[in-house]
């Protein structure tokens, strides 16, 4: 017996939520960017669920662009992070609105 799609598009839901609670709630960098992934991981889900039910491949390609943004946004994210915690600041998201020293 198949699962329904809607119950992947409920839970794709669902974790899109808790991603965007987290977000605006923490101030952490790296929880924020955490995060951020787990909002991407639900939009992926929803695309592979429709790419599923649907008999298209579409679906799966734009899952596939979407982790490589992710991946991308992940490397840039924690060399910035890393810069700011050698020079010192406060790890606070706040806090951190102008990068100079």
């Amino acid at each position: 017996m198949p699962v329904p799609a809607y119950t992947f598009l409920l839970l794709s839901g669902a974790v899109f939520t808790l991603g965007a609670i987290g977000f605006m709630v923490r101030r952490n960098p790296l929880v924020v960017f955490m995060c951020i992934e787990l909002m991407l991981n639900a939009v992926n889900l929803a695309f592979a669920t429709m790419s599923r039910y649907l008999n298209s491949l579409d679906g799966v390609v734009f899952a596939f662009l979407v982790i490589t943004v992710a991946a991308a946004e992940v490397v840039v994210g924690i060399a910035i992070i890393v810069q700011v915690y050698r020079a010192g600041r406060q790890m606070d998201v706040d806090e951190l609105d102008l990068m100079k020293e």
